[in-house]
């Protein structure tokens, strides 16, 4: 089943957390129980947004009070706030709708508050407003296709010296497994984990998976049990078994370099991409024509920047990418700038707007007018890494063929509809049926 084989392959870097809007309190003699029901099966509205509130009572004891709701941007500015008086007789229910209207487009965090006699909580939701219409008002540099050309140029002076080495005690699940090892941007050694189906048909060409790491995850070879498809498991500069050159702390690895484009970490590890595409192209067993990019969080990133660059990518699939919209994702959350910021302080001359100046030429909206292949993208609405308003920038940016799934209760993570729904498209355009 493809779903076993793309629940293996898809790395997502950070811990499951998932927020339901169901909140439940005790005492000694009742609870209090609450839901926030979403009038939208992805928390998207056209004009209005619409939630109803459930509170029900077991006390014996009357239950007075307010429910408020406050919605603010991703940014936390207040846009809209209200409330109506609670009362419950003694093991009473009632229910409260709320409408909210008037919003430009864009996503919104929305928090709903009840204080009543024994009991307070707050549940925290989040929605959009026409999220097609979401445009950065920053652009591209202007010379952001001529570095990226001027860096594949680079790359192509490194002799890649591609090295392959089969690894028969990893072999399982009627795979062989193989390291890989090669050189990349700046003369690095980058490797990764090619795992091929064993098969008797010599003439057989596989479909090939780019599986690309999340922030910091070591990439271990993935099986899968699709006897169609390779996997190509990456470890970048500086991560997993591509650490004896770069080899820093986790905080650390964000900030290499990021004075200086020309030296930044994520120029690199861009470029190991596409190396890893050139590895794929020397194989006679792997297919060149259908190769799909895949990743979650940096993963999803380095899936969007590699099929911005370089058009040999067949499908992208990015989960929650990371660095999306940069300069206004600087603005709402603390993770990567809280730790480029202590950088800055250490380095005299430097300044954070001079970052954002580098960051430019690696902000994923950037690479997203470039992609030409089908493109895949998950969403998170309450996800306070790659909030959705600036994975929405990143995806209407893209012209190709496209297709988002949001959702909505989800933070850095994405479920198991996005994994359906990934292999049946993937099999779809690569013709394997």
């Amino acid at each position: 089943m493809m779903v076993n084989f793309t629940n293996k392959f898809l790395v997502i870097a950070l811990a499951l957390a998932c927020i339901t809007g169901a909140n439940r309190a005790a005492a000694q003699d009742g609870t209090v129980n609450t839901n926030v029901l979403t009038h939208d099966k992805d928390g998207v509205f056209n004009s209005t947004a619409s939630y109803t509130f459930d509170v029900s009572s077991t006390y014996t004891t009357p239950q007075t009070g307010r429910v408020k709701y406050e919605v603010t941007t991703e940014a936390g500015k207040k846009m809209r706030s209200d409330s109506v008086a609670v009362k419950l007789g003694g093991k009473g229910s009632a229910s409260y709708n709320f409408d909210i209207s008037g919003l430009p487009s864009g996503f919104y965090k929305i928090n709903f508050m009840i204080n009543v006699t024994d009991y307070d909580d707050t549940t925290r939701k989040a929605f959009g407003i026409r999220p097609e219409e979401i445009r950065s008002q920053y652009g591209k540099p202007a010379d952001f296709d001529a570095f990226w050309q001027n860096a594949k140029a680079e790359l192509a002076t490194v002799n890649p010296e591609f090295k392959v080495t089969e690894m028969p005690d990893s072999s399982k699940d009627k795979r062989k497994v193989f390291l890989v090892e090669m050189k990349s941007l700046g003369g690095l050694t980058i490797r990764g984990w090619l795992t091929e189906p064993i098969t008797k048909n010599k003439n057989k060409k596989f479909v090939v998976m780019l599986a690309l790491p999340g922030y910091q995850v070591d990439l271990k070879p993935l099986y899968g049990l699709d006897p169609d498809i390779a996997i190509l498991s990456l470890n970048i500069r500086g991560q997993g078994n591509s650490r004896d050159v770069i080899n820093v702390r986790k905080e650390t690895y964000i900030t290499l370099g990021v004075e200086d484009k020309n030296k930044y970490v994520l120029k690199g590890a861009i470029m190991d991409c596409v190396r890893a595409v050139d590895f794929i192209y020397t194989r006679p067993e792997l297919r060149h024509d259908n190769i799909i990019a895949v990743g979650g969080s940096l993963g999803g990133f380095l899936a969007v920047a590699t099929s911005g660059v370089d058009n040999r990518i067949s499908f992208c699939s990015a989960a929650n990418p990371i660095l999306g919209d940069v300069r206004n994702l600087a603005n709402q959350v603390d993770w990567p700038f809280n730790d480029i910021k202590r950088y800055v302080n250490t380095r005299p001359g430097l300044t954070f707007d001079k970052v954002l100046n580098n960051m430019d030429y690696f902000d994923a909206k950037n690479f997203a007018s470039a992609i030409k292949c089908r493109t895949l993208m998950g969403m998170g609405m309450v996800d306070n890494i790659a909030p959705p308003n600036t994975v929405q920038t990143i995806y209407n940016g893209i012209p190709a063929d496209k297709h988002l799934i949001i959702f909505r209760d989800l933070a850095h993570e994405i479920g198991k509809k996005y994994v359906v729904y990934e292999g049946r498209w993937m099999r779809d355009t690569f013709a394997l049926f």
